[in-house]
């Protein structure tokens, strides 16, 4: 089934309306336009040393950075030809209901604190507060199931990035001795 109307000599469509230009798709497909171009910029800043061969750093963010260039012009035309998405039936989504502005309120404050408190207790404290605060913001219960998990995917977080792949993370003064936990 066509997304689109069937258009007249006139230019109009045959039930005597003028399509309307999908605004919301033109945009997103000019943000991902721009990212691939502000991703061409930042990848040229990159310094390449001497001894890199013809693959160097740049190669990655410049073909990431083409791919989002040639998907956002692609997009661009074809939303232009007029060949729009079909719109979602809205599934489960009610309309009528208001947003839960309270909720949204406490997630921010989570993400606030959360940066505020990794330079003086380290990410794995940061991080579980914050795991914490998003499940009591968004209704977990029991409070004390949610603190463990918070705490276990803090740690194990913790010991992926920083443990195993090399990633600076902070381990705070509670964790400083444990090696595996350092980055």
């Amino acid at each position: 089934m066509s997304s689109q109307l069937p258009e007249t000599a006139s230019g109009g469509s045959a039930l005597g309306v003028t399509p309307v230009r999908p605004v919301g798709e033109i945009v997103f497909a000019l943000v991902i336009l721009s990212l691939g171009i502000v991703g061409f910029v930042a990848g040229a800043g990159i310094m390449t040393p001497s001894s890199a061969s013809d693959i160097g750093p740049r190669a990655f963010p410049f073909l990431v950075s083409g791919l989002l260039v040639v998907i956002g012009i692609g997009l661009i035309i074809q939303l232009l030809r007029g060949h729009v998405g079909v719109a979602d039936e809205g599934e489960d989504v009610d309309p009528t209901v208001k947003t839960d502005w309270l909720t949204v309120a406490k997630l921010v404050v989570c993400i606030a604190v959360h940066t505020i408190l990794i330079v003086p207790l380290g990410w794995p404290v940061a991080a579980a507060v914050l795991f914490f605060g998003a499940g009591w913001s968004l209704g977990a219960k029991p409070w004390w199931r949610n603190a463990l998990i918070a705490v276990a995917l803090a740690l194990v977080l913790q010991y992926v990035f920083a443990g195993l792949l090399g990633v600076s993370l902070p381990a705070g003064f509670l964790l400083e001795g444990v090696s595996f936990l350092n980055g």
